[in-house]
């Protein structure tokens, strides 16, 4: 274990509760808010203080004991992947400083470059200021704790997500956010240099798609920043698949095609934990047509952080939750 290791464990332990009697005042223990916590920027909504107010400009909720019980009486996300929706009470805890921003770019695919239909390749992607490698249980620990830094780094992960974009290179409608054709938590740390590689084994299916970062801290909150102007921690480019087969959207097999495979996901198989899923070519020819006309999916298809394909229903819908992390 090299030192950043040891460091990035240390932070992320640092935060575990100790029993009610060791409570100090820099303690994350108990049930008393101590006076050194309150942030007094809470009990100011905004419209009176430094700076001068926009048109429009909305006051911000206030609060005296930084909002600590604003989820009582309701639903709470208790380290869950809610599907209908709760309330998180945890604090967002470590900042990094404006000189220590997350930034990510993606080296591979490169936009408007084509790629082989039914062909493995990798989505590279380069990550400054992230201490990557560190995720916790999406299943049980979902934004249960709060960021943590490790040498004034952001300590998490990142994650690559690839949506079909039908037709068109540029669609006007905004992409469903529950449907996507290939989804990989990276776990580990790279080469060290910030640099990160998911596999997608087995490739896509003609068409033209999209592919976009999720960068997130341990527990799979989207990094937190310092300030609000500054460019995005995540990347997103566009890139074509073309090849043989049929798409969904009755396209020719120039890369202009459709949903295959989000469809073709739904019928797919998931791997152990750092794997990825195949599409299965048998599942894209019997299931493009059904998805092309419903173009609908389920939201609730478990990967424990590894990779997959598509989505489709999760064997605990009653739970109400999506394990995607």
């Amino acid at each position: 274990m090299h030192f950043s290791t040891l460091a990035c464990a240390a932070a992320l332990s640092s935060m575990v509760y100790a029993s009610p009697a060791s409570s100090s005042s820099s303690s994350t223990n108990g049930l008393t808010l101590l006076s050194d916590a309150i942030q007094k920027g809470s009990t100011l909504d905004g419209s009176t203080e430094t700076g001068a107010a926009e048109v429009g400009q909305a006051k911000s909720a206030v609060s005296t004991n930084n909002f600590i019980n604003i989820c009582s009486g309701k639903t709470l996300t208790n380290g869950e992947q809610i599907i209908d929706g709760s309330c998180n009470g945890i604090p967002m805890g470590d900042i990094p400083a404006k000189t220590a921003m997350v930034s990510s770019v993606i080296t591979n695919p490169q936009t408007g470059k084509t790629v082989a239909s039914g062909t493995t390749f990798n989505v590279t992607v380069q990550v400054s200021n992230l201490e990557a490698g560190f995720f916790t249980n999406a299943d049980a620990t979902y934004y249960s704790a709060p960021q943590a830094l490790s040498g004034g780094k952001v300590v998490g992960h990142t994650h690559v997500t690839v949506q079909d974009l039908g037709k068109s290179m540029n669609p006007s409608s905004p992409l469903d956010p529950t449907v996507f054709a290939f989804f990989k938590g990276i776990n580990d740390a790279g080469d060290g240099q910030g640099t990160l590689n998911a596999v997608v084994t087995g490739g896509l299916p003609a068409g033209n798609y999209r592919v976009c970062t999720i960068t997130s801290s341990a527990n799979h909150q989207p990094v937190l920043m310092p300030v609000a102007q500054r460019g995005t921690a995540d990347d997103c480019t566009k890139f074509v698949v073309t090849g043989e087969g049929d798409t969904a959207n009755d396209a020719s097999n120039d890369g202009s095609g459709g949903l295959a495979a989000a469809a073709a996901a739904a019928a797919a198989v998931s791997a152990g934990p750092g794997g990825s899923v195949a599409v299965a070519a048998a599942a894209a020819a019997t299931t493009t047509t059904a998805a092309a006309s419903k173009q609908t999916s389920a939201s609730s298809f478990k990967n424990g952080n590894s990779g997959s394909k598509g989505s489709g229903k999760g064997r605990r819908a009653i739970k109400k939750r999506v394990f995607v992390s």
